[in-house]
């Protein structure tokens, strides 16, 4: 990864971790802030929730039903990583402790802007248009069982050994 290219990285993303690595170097160039022990989910939720991270936890879960549904809209693999990307920054910065709802909304619109520019995907992904909107709900509203799949290889040691 380059050292402050962000475009390029998120461009080159291939996994979550890849594009974790980004939200991570995002939110320290902008806030100084970071954490790490995190684990990524994958989870069928209800479809008005993208992502969530539990108060307390090491753990962001991601609706694995709403990546399916906006894969499907999006036309180019920027666009999807600019959406993961705003998902997985909203999440962590819950994760650093911002909770209110509005303002972590606004952190994540600014991080985008100050990191990508104005124009780039991610500024309008970081606004989350609801899935309603690309489908209408009831057309994936089906039950199922819960479900939680652990992601590998999310969050890699900036170290590789015990201090």
């Amino acid at each position: 990864m380059n050292k402050d290219n962000f475009q390029v990285d998120l461009e080159k993303s291939k996994s979550y971790g890849d594009l974790f690595v980004v939200v991570k170097k995002a939110v320290k160039k902008v806030l100084g802030q970071t954490r790490s022990g995190l684990l990524l989910y994958l989870g069928d939720l209800p479809l008005n929730v993208g992502a969530y991270h539990q108060v307390g936890s090491n753990g962001i879960v991601l609706n694995r039903r709403v990546l399916e549904i906006v894969s499907r809209s999006i036309k180019t693999e920027v666009e999807m990583n600019s959406f993961v990307f705003s998902l997985l920054l909203h999440e962590y910065l819950h994760s650093l402790g911002y909770l209110d709802e509005a303002e972590v909304k606004r952190l994540v619109h600014n991080i985008c802007i100050k990191i990508f520019g104005e124009d780039h995907p991610t500024v309008t992904m970081s606004l989350q248009i609801p899935v309603s909107k690309i489908y209408p709900l009831d057309m994936y509203n089906r039950e199922s069982p819960p479900y939680l799949k652990l992601v590998k290889d999310f969050e890699r040691p900036e170290k590789t050994y015990i201090a």
